[in-house]
């Protein structure tokens, strides 16, 4: 009667977002039927570009990698209670640490270098994260403002070091950038590993091994949270913080601890673009990355395993509005309207729908 009852359960888990996912297409298809164009070409087209060959899951592996870890960061943070909205300076901050640690370093084996750039990566967007922390904890500042200010002052920051103190001299880029990193400080490009198995992803793809970073990391969440007792008081006080705190809780240490792993995560996010792709820091490299990582974590539940295809969901449709770009004559406006719709109605298709299949089980 359990397994059976399981069984469902996971069955309507799985159909729930896919029936939100054509619910999605279904809407959007009204759109470009609006705009004159056959949906079902546009579609045809631009799902082929982005999913049926090897180049375009490259890219939506790369588009999804940083995906996983911002989703991460505010789940963990959704998890104790707290709404970490801060993500995109956290990674920002994260990513200049980790280049500017990387280019101070003196010559040294690969094996000792990365792991400092990688933890500069991870220290920069602990205390970019520490910081709302410590006021949420000590004097009781919702996060929420503060990790939205610390986002204006992370822009500005990143931006005033990378063009008057670390920028690279002798070179005119189009963009401010530091130089480029050592060898030993970066990470290895994938194409080359998937040949190996028969994938023809070319090695100028940018999919890169912070890839296996990522995935690393959705492992250790899940066993963190729900494995260890520093998960379980996370938990505990984002479920109901007066009931932990009579449990000998202690919430003030919880919440710090909290921001500082979720702020870990979210300076992780960094080295998809800075350690993997471009190998330097370029000036408001992340676009919002940090905001569509709330999405990813609202869609996935907050969970590991539905971070992990909201992240590809999320990593398809970027690369599907660059082939919407590319292979229609549908303005660019439009398309990123059109991306925002789609992400709308993933979101309230699921929630919708996951209420109904509850309503039914009720009768």
């Amino acid at each position: 009667m359990k397994e059976d009852s399981f069984m469902k359960g996971l069955l309507w888990n799985i159909l729930s977002p896919l029936f939100s996912v054509l619910l999605a297409l279904i809407l959007g298809g009204f759109v470009i039927l609006s705009l004159g164009y056959n949906p079902i070409e546009i579609y045809a087209q631009v799902i082929g570009f982005a999913l049926g060959n090897p180049i375009g899951w490259g890219y939506v592996l790369f588009n999804s990698t940083s995906l996983i870890l911002a989703g991460l960061a505010v789940a963990v943070a959704f998890k104790g209670g707290l709404f970490n909205i801060g993500v995109e300076g956290q990674l920002l901050v994260g990513g200049l640490l980790s280049a500017v640690v990387g280019l101070s370093l003196p010559k040294m084996p690969w094996i000792i270098h990365f792991p400092i750039v990688l933890l500069s990566a991870m220290v920069g967007g602990m205390i970019w994260a520490g910081i709302p922390g410590f006021l949420k904890a000590k004097l009781g500042v919702h996060e929420v403002i503060n990790t939205i200010m610390m986002n204006w002052i992370a822009y500005a920051l990143t931006n005033y070091l990378v063009v008057n103190v670390v920028r690279e001299t002798g070179v005119v880029y189009p963009l401010p950038q530091t130089a480029e990193l050592p060898p030993s400080a970066t990470l290895p490009r994938l194409g080359g590993f998937f040949q190996k198995f028969g994938i023809n992803i070319p090695e100028s793809n940018p999919v890169n091994a912070s890839l296996f970073i990522s995935l690393f990391m959705l492992i250790l969440v899940y066993y963190l949270l729900w494995r260890t007792k520093i998960g379980y008081e996370i938990r505990a006080v984002g479920s109901n913080s007066l009931a932990a705190e009579n449990g000998g809780i202690n919430i003030q240490r919880t919440i710090i601890k909290t921001m500082f792993l979720s702020g870990a995560l979210a300076g992780l996010a960094s080295i998809n673009d800075v350690l993997g792709y471009r190998h330097r820091f370029l000036d408001n490299f992340s676009h919002g990355l940090g905001f569509t990582g709330i999405a990813v974590a609202l869609l996935g539940k907050n969970h590991p395993v539905g971070i992990l295809f909201a992240s590809l969901l999320f990593g398809a449709l970027y690369r599907m509005a660059i082939g919407m770009d590319v292979f229609t004559h549908i303005p660019r406006e439009i398309i990123s309207i059109l991306q925002a719709l789609i992400i709308i109605t993933v979101a309230v298709g699921n929630e919708i729908f996951t209420r109904m299949i509850m309503r039914r089980r009720k009768f």
